[in-house]
């Protein structure tokens, strides 16, 4: 696989070169500078990963020069929600926050693989899937950014009302995805109690307690090579979310009661009615793992706000 690297910090470059050559089906080119690599990319390139914030020329206006011809990563220490939404609007396939393991760009590339394996007659199958009919402007612009973020496997967090539609919203990031062949599988964090949360999430292993007759797999695993939708997530009991964040940092679970890790490749989707961000200021939710849910955030609007769809 023939990968493209453009970061102007020479230290993190020589360290992605570095940890990246390591596998033997990388053929990698760095570049220190979006206009250098412009000069030099071409079409035998399968993958171009590239910071945004870069002198000369950014990574989104590389983006746009690129026009679409290549699958695209993004990585950034500065990432802010406009940029990531902007990305997403311009086709990255993934957005990737500084600091990060070097297996969760592996991974992330190894995804595009499979997706890039995908044949056409799958992706257009899932271009023709719509569940719904936005007859509003506020309605047609949160659909057509939900579209647009099917395409990538970045986390998106759905922000509305209670009865806006939101797992409506999160079925159709699904069935819009490279991942609409296996399980969308969606929990609800309000609706499970607390100390059954934990198990329902990662599963058990045989013995983990009184009622453990057998292993039993959680909506992870369950999930696994789909989309995963956690719903009310602001109800998640601070104890989990330090265990839900080293999940998606580093994409394996442990089974309550296990000592094993397992991998895990799932897409995570979640949903709040609750003001999250005062939710954090309260220290009843984690700011790191707002971040990395809230890559894509999405906006549905109430019915008040899209009165055209009131059939009269």
């Amino acid at each position: 696989m023939n990968i493209v690297i453009v970061e102007d910090d020479i230290n993190m470059r020589k360290s992605l070169e570095f940890a990246l050559s390591e596998y033997k089906e990388f053929n990698l080119k760095t570049y220190k500078s979006a206009i250098e690599a412009l000069k030099k990319i071409d079409k035998s390139v399968d993958l171009v990963v590239t910071d945004i914030n870069m002198p000369g020329m950014d990574g989104i206006e590389f983006i746009k020069k690129l026009d679409g011809k290549f699958d695209i990563i993004v990585i950034t220490g500065n990432a802010t929600l406009n940029r990531a939404i902007e990305s997403v609007r311009l086709g990255v396939k993934d957005f990737l926050t500084k600091p990060f393991e070097i297996d969760t760009l592996v991974d992330a590339i190894k995804r595009q693989v499979k997706i890039a394996k995908k044949t056409k007659k799958v992706v257009k199958s899932s271009e023709n899937r719509d569940d719904f009919l936005a007859t509003s402007p506020a309605l047609e612009k949160a659909l057509g950014l939900a579209k647009k973020a099917a395409r990538t496997d970045a986390s998106v967090l759905l922000v509305g009302e209670s009865g806006v539609g939101k797992e409506l919203f999160a079925k159709y990031i699904h069935k819009n995805s490279l991942r609409n062949s296996e399980n969308f599988v969606a929990i609800n964090m309000a609706a499970i109690p607390e100390n059954l949360l934990e198990s329902e999430l990662f599963g058990y292993e045989k013995g983990a307690f009184t009622d453990a007759t057998t292993s039993k797999k959680g909506h992870f695993e369950l999930a696994h090579g789909g989309t995963l939708f956690l719903d009310e997530i602001a109800e998640m009991p601070v104890s989990l979310q330090a265990k839900l964040l080293r999940v998606l940092q580093e994409r394996v679970i442990t089974r309550v009661g296990g000592v094993k890790e397992i991998a895990i490749d799932v897409r995570i989707v979640s949903a709040t009615n609750a003001n999250i961000l005062k939710a954090i200021s309260e220290g009843k939710f984690r700011e790191d793992l707002y971040y990395r849910l809230n890559t894509i955030p999405i906006k549905i609007p109430p019915l008040r706000e899209r009165k055209e769809e009131i059939i009269k």
